[in-house]
């Protein structure tokens, strides 16, 4: 099932040479209206007339998120304001927000897209989708609510929070497909259970989850607690929002719509080309964005493009789940740590959704990781007799993934916050 079945199954000739020719007319753009590239591109001699080919891109420099708040608000802008319908903004909780601005054909585009991840996901026009993202500055929401528009989809756009108002509602308008962080989807899942509602008696079918990494584990619990097909989706504020990738039904990857942008992986620390297969940092390059184009923008998620086509007929490429941020990555003893890690091997053992925390703190010259993760009651019961044979499972499963010493320490039920956005998984205390 496809939403613009052309422009998703195109042949790789095809679409490569669509590439280089909106590579070729960005670049130009971005050189006569942004400042920022202009200095960057005459720095280093840039001739845009000599850019014959997509590997000539490895040629230009890299855009940071610090780059963009340097130019706060306005000056990446590509448009003049007058142009600019909407304009969008991260939270700025670590600094200065980073300001995003869309043309009338940059929402338009961005519609679309939203359409495509959507109905890869399962969803059509005959679906009632409840977006519980937060409504606001943050693209998440309103980029999903217009793409389900688009697609002709009853929208209940209810927002985050009240998380028992989210359970009636769902029950009462029929909801078939949920949005939102797969973290608050298990809360309201586990509030379902909660209030003693039989979940074989909503009508949802589909939930389209993204803005944060998770595990197959959690998947599998999701789709056990709320009877649906749970599919991931990827985007981020500083390139469009929601819609730059997503599952289809295979789930075997996210597809990221190639005609609207580039991506290279690199090793996130040389900044070297990676190839198909190989784990690194996303780099995107926006092709049809008018208002706040990006070129090469380091995404700091950390990923893989998956070689071979999938089954569902599309021919973009994919990649593989988010796996976490460079900037989230745990250094211990020279290894790098991802709490996804931590997460898949405490799902295998304790069965349900791990909620969980990793405490670093350094003692003298050696750094000591801690793992504190909830258990139940029932899994308490369980282990009564031999906790300290728990324990050392744990432990022994942790450090044969991690290959670093490791403590652990199982916690009671909600003992461990339960934000409504995203969870704090790490608290590094080397750097306070």
């Amino acid at each position: 099932m496809y939403w613009e079945a052309v422009k998703e199954c195109m042949s790789r000739e095809e679409l490569e040479q669509l590439q280089l020719e909106r590579l070729q007319s960005t670049l130009f753009r971005v050189y006569m209206n942004v400042p920022f590239y202009r200095r960057k591109f005459d720095q280093l001699s840039v001739d845009l007339d000599s850019f014959r080919s997509l590997e000539d891109l490895q040629r230009l420099p890299f855009t940071t998120k610090d780059d963009l708040r340097e130019s706060y608000p306005y000056g990446m802008f590509a448009v003049p304001l007058r142009e600019v319908v909407r304009m969008q903004a991260s939270s700025g909780t670590t600094g200065t927000p980073t300001v995003v601005g869309y043309t009338h054909n940059d929402i338009q585009n961005w519609s679309n897209l939203a359409a495509r991840i959507l109905t890869a996901g399962g969803v059509t026009q005959n679906d009632i989708v409840q977006i519980a993202f937060d409504y606001g500055l943050f693209t998440g929401a309103l980029g999903l609510h217009y793409g389900a528009e688009r697609l002709g989809a009853s929208v209940i756009p209810i927002s985050s929070g009240n998380t028992r108002r989210q359970v009636k509602i769902m029950q009462d308008f029929r909801t078939t497909a949920l949005v939102c962080t797969p973290g608050y989807a298990l809360a309201i899942a586990d509030t379902i259970i909660e209030m003693g509602i039989n979940v074989n008696s909503f009508s949802l079918k589909f939930g389209l989850f993204g803005a944060e990494p998770w595990s197959e584990g959690v998947r599998q619990e999701l789709q056990e607690k709320l009877r649906i097909t749970a599919t991931d989706n990827y985007g981020l504020s500083e390139v469009m929002g929601p819609g730059v990738a997503g599952e289809c039904l295979e789930r075997n990857g996210l597809h990221i719509n190639e005609d609207h942008f580039l991506v290279e992986v690199v090793d996130p620390e040389s900044l070297a080309p990676l190839p198909p297969g190989k784990t690194g940092e996303l780099i995107i390059t926006t092709l049809t964005k008018e208002a706040f184009p990006v070129i090469r923008y380091r995404t700091r998620d950390l990923t893989t493009l998956l070689p071979g086509p999938c089954p569902c007929g599309r021919t973009l490429v994919r990649m593989s789940k988010v796996m976490g941020r460079t900037d989230e990555m745990i250094k211990i003893k020279g290894i790098n740590i991802f709490p996804s890690q931590v997460e898949s091997v405490l799902f295998d053992i304790v069965g349900a959704e791990p909620h969980y925390q990793i405490i670093i703190e350094r003692r003298g010259s050696r750094d000591e990781l801690t793992v504190l993760f909830e258990v139940s009651e029932s899994i308490l019961a369980e282990h009564m007799k031999n906790p300290a044979g728990f324990i050392e499972t744990v432990k022994a499963r942790l450090e044969s993934e991690l290959t670093v010493p490791v403590e652990v320490r199982p916690v009671e039920k909600n003992t461990i916050p339960r934000p409504e956005g995203n969870a704090e998984l790490v608290i590094d205390k080397r750097k306070i």
